[in-house]
């Protein structure tokens, strides 16, 4: 197999939840795949042994992408990982997955609340992006997850709602300066979906569920698996000529 058919995605905050099922389905489409994760070491080894059941090549880095200053570090530990697991030196695709839930009225947000979810957000993302894309071959893409709470919106949502809002403008800016180089930049943005994202706010709210459903096209709350497929195509050939765009996977929430 060529270098240029041995093609590695890195999916921050891949050991579970979207994370997990966006690195199982990039694995279905033929990449080799490095996740991120925080502290949960234990679920990253088992999505990296599925992974590997599969046939395909499977890493994991510990990272907290709310610490901007351990990007550097995190760049030097992927070169190494990507040298002597991979046979590569740079990544195609980066997913920037990793997020925490936050929720609170407006009158309500502290400081130290915003700043927890901007590091992670909007911050983490756009430095960890900078940082990475020198390792990044030509012809390859980024995929920000972002959320449907950018186009409609739920009390208690705004800090972070407005953090994702920043990362689909921050997308659109990185498909118009990379598009040289043929690297294209996408939003997914996911409705309701039912994970542990949250403390699983959804998943274990009955009244929540059927609140989603009735004014969702598809009838249901989303799901884990809804995701990763949307993902992965866009970490594919099949979808060269898209850049710069939103896709909201959300059963039609709203609409």
């Amino acid at each position: 197999m060529t270098a240029k058919e041995n093609k590695v995605a890195l999916i921050t905050g891949g050991s579970r939840g979207l994370g997990r099922d966006m690195a199982l389905r990039i694995a279905e489409k033929g990449l080799d795949v490095i996740i991120t994760y925080n502290s949960n070491t234990e679920e990253a080894d088992k999505v990296i042994a599925q992974i590997q059941q599969s046939g395909r090549k499977a890493a994991k880095l510990q990272l907290d992408t709310g610490k901007i200053s351990g990007f550097s570090t995190f760049k030097q530990q992927l070169n190494e990982l990507l040298n002597k697991e991979f046979n590569a030196s740079h990544i195609d695709y980066l997913i920037n997955n990793a997020g925490i839930g936050g929720y609170e009225l407006i009158e309500d947000v502290t400081e130290e609340f915003f700043d927890e979810l901007m590091n992670i957000h909007f911050k983490g993302v756009y430095f960890l992006t900078q940082q990475l894309i020198p390792l990044m071959n030509d012809g390859g893409g980024i995929v920000n997850i972002s959320s449907g709470l950018t186009r409609v919106s739920y009390p208690k949502s705004s800090v972070y709602a407005a953090m994702k809002g920043a990362v689909e403008v921050f997308t659109r800016y990185l498909a118009k300066e990379l598009g040289a180089r043929g690297i294209r930049a996408n939003t997914v943005a996911p409705g309701a979906v039912m994970t542990d994202f949250g403390n699983a706010h959804l998943r274990n709210s009955e009244e929540s569920q059927k609140a989603v459903s009735a004014v969702t096209a598809l009838g249901r709350p989303g799901v884990a698996e809804d995701i990763g497929g949307v993902v992965a195509f866009l970490c594919t050939d099949d979808a060269r000529w898209v850049t710069g765009q939103r896709i909201e996977v959300s059963g039609g929430m709203l609409i």
